[in-house]
């Protein structure tokens, strides 16, 4: 991905020279900004979580994708479940408090890869021998595998229970060890269960390529839940463009255009795959369809070449063929389901990293844009600052208590504010989730 410009370091005022994957997504003609975006509705967070800190001192963490489970009986004890890199596992209250912290798995072996992980979603429902239980998936970056949680809700303290089979736990997609270091390993992951068959799936991505997995979650007689590998498939990685040139996203050397933000809508079986600097594809969540491109992010088409000096791209002049609602990275995807009408009203959900927006979509027909929207700071002392440089988003539309009876929106910020320092004064890698009452963003938006 990206290498000397972090998207960490970058804020909205680099937006008109975007670093995108290692593409410099410049003007394309003078006087042009193809990354702009109009005036759109702005909406506060009402929580936000405690700052993750990408540094030693913080344990490697960094925020990055959020899962939000719903406790049937008791709302207000519902969960936020969220990935931290190498910093694993956190779990929050609806009020943002950390209620429990789980370590991702040590490496194997001296020299190999720790734990690191990327991605998070829930099942609702599993069928195990014992019953049905609720279980977060997680993508494991760092060892190339699925790790999988019951969700306990009469453990207060440490409601999530790491239920992985060991023996039944293999790497997606490398052949062994050695291929997991190089760590083009698990990335990007969405979990559902078929409304045919009641069996349960994962779709996970392979980082620094364009290939997803779909794996079958496989529960035991011991409480234990392993997976198998069903099939695999390969998106696009280069495109014909209407003016008959071959486009390629570019890259640093060996690095392909990569998939990441994940969903499948639980009413469709669609599945959703953000493609970071490509757009948003659309196929069945089986990996059997053929995958369609609903929607380009805006530097696509753009020509770019990498330059080993400064370990960027550097951009040619942009033939227009991009569209007109995301700017890369296309990041979080996530299903806002109506309430009034689950199975087809409701909206597509896609962060929009380049220009710190968010953008909606119809879930039916050709998937229309709707309207886009930011999550900004709040106007009063000691409230949340916005979401930028947005990795993952999770929404419900269902009541979570009286914190959140309208739903909830839950986004990762890239680039929390106020900076915090470290003791020699230089400003910390800070990250964390805001929480949004889906209320509130309905009357900003009136979606």
């Amino acid at each position: 991905m990206m290498s000397v410009t972090s998207k960490r370091q970058m804020t909205a005022a680099a937006a008109a020279t975007l670093v995108v994957l290692g593409v410099v997504a410049v003007p394309a003609h003078a006087g042009e900004d193809r990354t702009a975006t109009p005036s759109l509705p702005q909406v506060a967070a009402s929580v936000e979580t405690p700052s993750l800190f990408g540094d030693e001192a913080g344990g490697n963490a960094d925020a990055d994708d959020p899962a939000i489970w719903r406790n049937a009986k008791n709302p207000d004890r519902s969960l936020v479940i969220a990935t931290a890199k190498e910093g694993g596992l956190r779990v929050y209250d609806l009020d943002g408090r950390e209620v429990q912290a789980i370590a991702a798995p040590q490496p194997p072996r001296a020299g190999d890869k720790p734990g690191r992980f990327n991605n998070v979603d829930l099942i609702t429902g599993m069928r195990f021998p014992d019953g049905r239980h609720d279980v977060a998936v997680v993508s494991d970056r760092g060892r190339d595998q699925l790790r999988i949680y019951r969700i306990d809700p009469g453990r207060r303290a440490a409601p999530l229970v790491d239920v992985t089979d060991e023996t039944a736990a293999p790497h997606v997609f490398s052949s062994g060890q050695d291929e997991v270091n190089e760590q083009r390993s698990a990335y990007g992951l969405t979990a559902y269960t078929d409304r045919r068959s009641g069996r349960s799936f994962a779709v996970a991505s392979r980082r620094n390529a364009s290939s997803l997995a779909l794996a079958e979650l496989r529960p035991n007689a011991h409480g234990t839940v392993g997976y198998r590998t069903v099939r695999t498939l390969t998106l696009p990685s280069s495109f014909t463009l209407p003016d008959g040139k071959s486009w390629t996203p570019c890259g640093e050397p060996g690095e392909g255009p990569q998939v990441e933000g994940m969903v499948v809508d639980p009413d469709t079986g669609d599945l959703y795959a953000g493609q970071e600097d490509v757009g948003i594809w659309k196929l069945d969540a089986d990996l059997q369809s053929t995958p369609r491109l609903i929607e380009k992010v805006r530097s696509f088409g753009v020509p770019g070449t990498f330059n080993p000096e400064t370990e960027e791209c550097d951009a040619g002049e942009d033939p227009g063929f991009g569209g007109q609602h995301i700017s890369a990275d296309v990041e979080g995807l996530t299903i806002w389901r109506d309430p009034k009408n689950p199975r087809r009203g409701g909206y597509l959900l896609a962060s929009s990293q380049g220009d710190n927006t968010f953008a909606a979509f119809e879930r039916t027909g050709g998937n229309e844009y709707v309207k886009g929207f930011r999550i900004a700071a709040g106007d009063r002392p000691g409230t949340p600052d916005g979401s930028e440089e947005c990795d993952g988003a999770a929404v419900t539309s269902e009541p979570l208590g009286r914190k959140f009876p309208n739903g909830l929106l839950v986004v990762q910020d890239g680039h929390n504010t106020p900076v915090t320092t470290d003791p020699g004064g230089e400003a910390r890698t800070d990250t964390n989730f805001k929480f949004v009452d889906l209320g509130r963003l309905k009357r900003a938006t009136r979606l």
